[in-house]
């Protein structure tokens, strides 16, 4: 799968890959995570706008997408746990898979890898999966943070 940014002009098959991915949370119950809408056409574009949404290609088809920066990011100020250390990190946020090619996450994981050794990234005490893969990939659970919305998330981090 090669990794490339996104742009104006995927984002009808951007919305698709996020709707795929929403409904494979609702089915291995995580269905509050993102709802029904999130995240918004609106953020997708700002995410595109400031040059931090990536894309995901297998072949010529788009079949997963991510959001990658370096921090800091504000909801990672508070925490109700301890990071494995303070030194500068990048963000992860907002993984998605259309379910059609096996491997999505990890070849997002190993791209940002290859961007920098400190991770940051978050997610919903109710995504099993997720917690899975991003421990099975190497990821410590530091403790909570609250996200953006104000709900609380599993923070973990991989230097």
């Amino acid at each position: 799968m090669k990794v490339r940014l996104e742009c104006p002009k995927d984002l009808p098959e951007l919305l698709r890959i996020y709707a795929a991915a929403r409904e494979a949370m609702r089915r291995s119950g995580n269905p509050t995570q993102w709802g029904n809408n999130r995240p918004s056409q609106e953020t997708l574009e700002e995410d595109i706008r400031l040059g931090r949404l990536y894309a995901l290609e297998a072949g010529e088809r788009l079949v997963g997408a991510f959001v990658f920066f370096q921090g800091p990011e504000p909801s990672y100020e508070a925490i109700d746990g301890h990071w494995l250390n303070l030194e500068p990190y990048s963000v992860i946020h907002r993984i998605a898979s259309d379910g059609s090619q096996r491997g999505v996450l990890a070849r997002c994981l190993a791209w940002c890898e290859g961007q920098t050794k400190n991770l940051r990234i978050d997610t919903h005490r109710d995504n099993r999966v997720m917690r899975h893969l991003l421990e099975k990939n190497g990821f410590i659970p530091c403790g909570t943070i609250l996200a953006e919305d104000g709900t609380p998330r599993i923070a973990y981090q991989k230097a």
